[in-house]
């Protein structure tokens, strides 16, 4: 099912305002060019919230974005097919979850940010598995995997430098 980017937004809005809000990322999603890279920035915009960082309320809010995401991207692929591209809660989750444990300063942060679009991009193995299937647990776990693959490499990099 294809759907134009308008008819996406007309779609979207058939969703409650809360699971859309979710669904898009903060409405990052509703951006009019790479939607995903707009998201994995806006996740970043957290970070300058002072406590955000700290582990005790980034780990919570990670998870809780996670489960959130998969059920307001579930709704969202129902109505637009397989990962929409509005859909860019999954780079928000995704974002937080590179930067886990990693000392954030604008170098750590920036790489992370790269890293993590090169992995959401080019997919390795298994996130091309989840990226293949169909549903809102898949769309998430695509780029946890990406996350996973950024924030090992980030700490390779730190410990070598």
């Amino acid at each position: 099912m294809t759907v134009s980017p308008n008819r996406n937004s007309q779609r979207l809005s058939e969703l409650p305002l809360f699971r859309r809000f979710i669904a898009t990322g903060f409405f990052s999603g509703y951006a009019p060019f790479a939607p995903g890279t707009v998201g994995s920035a806006a996740a970043l915009l957290f970070f300058l919230i002072p406590v955000f960082s700290r582990p005790e309320v980034l780990l919570p809010a990670t998870l809780l974005i996670f489960i959130l995401g998969g059920f307001a991207a579930e709704a969202a692929e129902r109505l637009l097919g397989q990962d929409p591209s509005p859909v860019t809660i999954d780079e928000v989750a995704g974002m937080w979850l590179s930067l886990w444990f990693v000392p954030l300063t604008v170098t750590t942060v920036t790489a992370g940010f790269l890293l993590f679009r090169l992995f959401d991009i080019i997919k390795p193995f298994p996130a091309s598995y989840f990226d293949n299937k169909s549903g809102g647990w898949n769309i998430m776990l695509d780029d946890v995997m990406a996350a996973l693959y950024t924030n090992f490499a980030l700490q390779i990099i730190i410990r070598i430098i």
